[in-house]
């Protein structure tokens, strides 16, 4: 531990903020096309809405390192600094407000899907639950090849995960607290924008698909 709570705390949430605020989206659309990701679609500043604006590679890139920004964080906080797993969790957590509210973009950012999903893979194993993230993974990839929408595939897996969690054998209220957390920011950030897209499909089945 870093001194005493209050201070590692502090810690742990600035080094999850500012690595969680990495814009990853922005500065590979800049590359790209010399636009602001912002201005583009959903103005999401994320994986998904690079595919649709930008292209698949862009996209890729993107996804790849906003989940190693999620594993990176939890992957930092658990081994060189030795915190346990309350710290752990602060980290993440300020990692999927450094992705929402990016400090670079005026406080603007994406979802953080791509960040708490590279956080679970350092988490869930590290705390003795690697076959509810095998389960997790099956999840997203079973609801993906039926809907081909990845946020709703995500979003039922992020459903999921408490039931995981505390029917996984060591009943962890506390890490079922810090999911309502993540799962809190996700939906502050996810229904505003899932509503207008609703909205602009002819019925839910198109928009199911994400057509």
């Amino acid at each position: 531990m870093i001194g005493n709570g209050f201070l590692t705390t502090l810690i742990v949430f600035v080094i999850g903020y500012f690595i969680g605020s990495i814009p990853t989206a922005y500065i590979l659309t800049r590359l790209k096309t010399g636009k602001d990701i912002r201005k583009l679609g959903g103005g999401n500043v994320g994986g998904l809405n690079t595919f649709k604006e930008v292209g698949l590679v862009p996209a890729l890139i993107v996804a790849l390192i906003d989940i190693a920004k999620g594993a990176a964080v939890a992957a930092i906080a658990y081994w060189p600094l030795h915190l346990d797993q309350p710290y752990v969790l602060i980290a993440v957590v300020a990692a999927v407000v450094g992705h929402s509210w990016m400090i670079w973009l005026k406080f603007s950012g994406g979802r953080g899907i791509g960040v708490i999903a590279g956080s679970l893979l350092i988490v869930m194993p590290v705390y003795g639950y690697p076959l509810q993230l095998g389960i997790i993974i099956a999840v997203v990839l079973l609801f993906f090849a039926l809907t081909r929408n990845v946020a709703l595939s995500m979003g039922i897996a992020l459903l999921v995960l408490p039931f995981l969690f505390w029917l996984g054998g060591t009943h962890s209220g506390l890490l079922v607290i810090w999911y309502i957390v993540i799962a809190l920011i996700v939906a502050g950030k996810f229904f505003p924008a899932a509503l207008k897209a609703l909205a602009k499909n002819k019925n839910l089945k198109d928009y199911i698909k994400g057509r």
